[in-house]
């Protein structure tokens, strides 16, 4: 299993058309998802002490967690095509990286919009959501 989860925002429309971007270039199958919302959402974020506030975007990459412009950006370092050139942004302050950032999160559900319900995801997308993945869930309760 990969241990890359990225934890999304379930309710925004970009957040959900980010997903689809991401897993169109994860070529090699290196991500799952999950929403922040679900169960196992809230658990990671316990479990990876991600900060209270956080309603974004998360990267869960094996024992560290990512968040804002770090996470995209840690993200960008494992798709296809030229994406993987964003990760060099990293030289920006992060600082600076996260100003932007939280400017575009701030105003996604006014500029994109808010679901009043979760859309239905292909059953190819849909084996990459922890929510959907049992075994996922039975290696958690052991």
């Amino acid at each position: 299993m990969s241990n890359k989860i990225i934890l999304f925002d379930g309710e925004c429309h970009f957040c959900d058309r980010s997903v689809h971007f991401i897993f169109k270039r994860d070529k090699k199958a290196v991500f799952k998802f999950a929403s922040l919302q679900s169960d196992i959402g809230q658990e990671l974020l316990r479990t990876y002490h991600a900060p209270a506030h956080i309603d974004s975007l998360v990267l869960i990459d094996d024992k560290h967690c990512y968040i804002k412009s770090s996470a995209a950006l840690h993200i960008c370092k494992h798709l296809s095509g030229l994406w993987k050139l964003f990760y060099g942004l990293f030289i920006i302050p992060r600082p600076v990286r996260d100003f932007v950032y939280e400017m575009i999160a701030k105003n996604r559900y006014r500029w994109f919009g808010k679901k009043e319900q979760c859309s239905v995801p292909s059953p190819e997308v849909r084996k990459r959501f922890l929510s959907s993945d049992k075994s996922y869930q039975q290696r958690r309760r052991q």
